[in-house]
């Protein structure tokens, strides 16, 4: 007799209601053919075990290894690595500056002249003078000074390169005779020593092909510097502005300020360079007008180019001068020509350069024959132009961020 309920399968008997027959002592939700990970020993998660336990024993040994070393040596070590990383950044960024030469000296020129054209153009925008308008008149006024010395050399000494061969020929059979007579030097080996360096002259004078497509670049080059010139005077700030907008919140003070700082910096260097290498130009000069070398004017110009290079430039100028009085008016006269060289490059360096760079600048002449040398090495003349005025910049923002960080004011 049926109570109504069906009797159970056999196969469901110790079964629990809603449990699959199979899964018996499996825990809920768990796939009883997946196995228990912990308990399986899969050879993936030993290898694993394994491979991290072979890392941190290395990690433990190299710490060891490290931590026995004497600390003179960790220290050479760190300084070693970071001085190879610094060479290594500063050689790649000279090496992409060697290759796009003509771009690198337009920039750079455009830097020094604006530097030295802004507070103009600044003074102009004050009395209410369009942007545009302002730089095209510091421009203008910056061709005028360019042309009117380029001219006026020319006027003043064109009339002495006729007579300056003459003195030339009678100069260097002077200082032929003063040789031979004075050091041990035959003339048959003076002879061969100046052909031989005649020879090597022609040699490397450039093929007209080459000087026709060195002029073009130069043209090109120039005409870049004063479009540049123009628009960085024009909107210089502005663009400032934009780049400030692209950095952090955090960062943008000390950015304003190392920024601020590597252009005041860079401001005073090309006027103080442009006062000192003037001084110069105007005290050599005069001492060759009155010792009667020709071409006093032109030398004059030269020296005034060469005090833009510190150091190198002033000695290379000054030998000029010497070599031509030596060569136009005998030994007496290149004797007394050095004397005045000397001498206005003495007050220079000990009086005037202090005097007029002030704090702006403060850079060891060690560092200034260094930087000099090293961006002959690079750039040739045009290297030795830039490099002073970028390392005293790259000082001054250095020193201006270390300070910032420190909590201390900038110097």
């Amino acid at each position: 007799m049926s109570d109504g309920t069906a009797a159970p399968d056999p196969d469901d008997v110790g079964a629990e209601p809603g449990r699959n027959p199979d899964a018996v002592g499996a825990e809920p939700g768990r796939n009883p053919d997946q196995g228990d990970p912990e308990r399986d020993g899969s050879p993936s998660r030993g290898r694993v075990h394994g491979r991290l336990e072979r890392i941190q024993g290395a990690q433990e040994r190299v710490h060891s290894t490290w931590e026995s070393l004497p600390w003179f040596l960790r220290w050479a070590v760190v300084w070693s690595a970071c001085l190879l990383v610094v060479a290594a950044g500063i050689y790649l960024l000279a090496t992409v500056a060697a290759r796009l030469a003509p771009l690198t000296i337009a920039l750079a020129a455009t830097l020094f002249l604006a530097a030295m054209l802004d507070p103009l153009a600044v003074r102009l925008r004050r009395w209410r003078l369009p942007p545009a308008v302002a730089a095209l008149l510091s421009l203008f006024l910056l061709l005028a000074v360019i042309g009117g010395a380029a001219y006026l050399v020319w006027t003043l000494t064109a009339d002495q390169f006729s007579s300056l061969s003459k003195q030339l020929d009678e100069g260097l059979d002077r200082t032929r005779d003063f040789v031979t007579n004075s050091l041990p030097v035959s003339p048959e080996q003076l002879d061969r020593w100046t052909k031989q360096a005649t020879e090597g002259l022609r040699r490397s004078t450039p093929d007209p092909i080459a000087g026709a497509r060195t002029a073009a670049e130069v043209a090109g080059g120039v005409l870049l510097i004063f479009v540049l010139l123009f628009f960085l005077l024009k909107d210089g700030r502005p663009m400032w502005g934009w780049v400030l907008g692209r950095v952090g919140d955090r960062s943008r003070p000390a950015f304003v300020q190392a920024g601020r700082n590597g252009w005041h910096t860079l401001s005073a260097y090309t006027r103080g360079t442009v006062a000192i290498a003037a001084i110069d130009a105007i005290g050599i000069g005069l001492g060759l007008v009155l010792l009667g070398v020709p071409l006093a004017l032109p030398l004059a110009v030269i020296t005034f180019l060469g005090g833009f290079i510190p150091i190198i430039g002033a000695t290379v100028a000054g030998s000029v001068a010497v070599l031509v009085a030596l060569a136009a008016k005998g030994p007496t006269t290149a004797l007394l020509t050095l004397v005045v060289v000397i001498a206005v490059q003495q007050l220079e360096g000990n009086l005037l350069e202090p005097l007029i760079m002030k704090r702006q600048v403060r850079l060891h002449p060690v560092v200034i024959l260094v930087a000099v040398t090293a961006g002959t090495l690079f750039g040739g003349i045009p290297g030795a132009f830039v490099a002073v005025p970028v390392t005293a910049v790259v000082y001054r923002v250095v020193d201006t961020v270390s300070a910032l960080r420190q909590g201390r004011e900038p110097t």
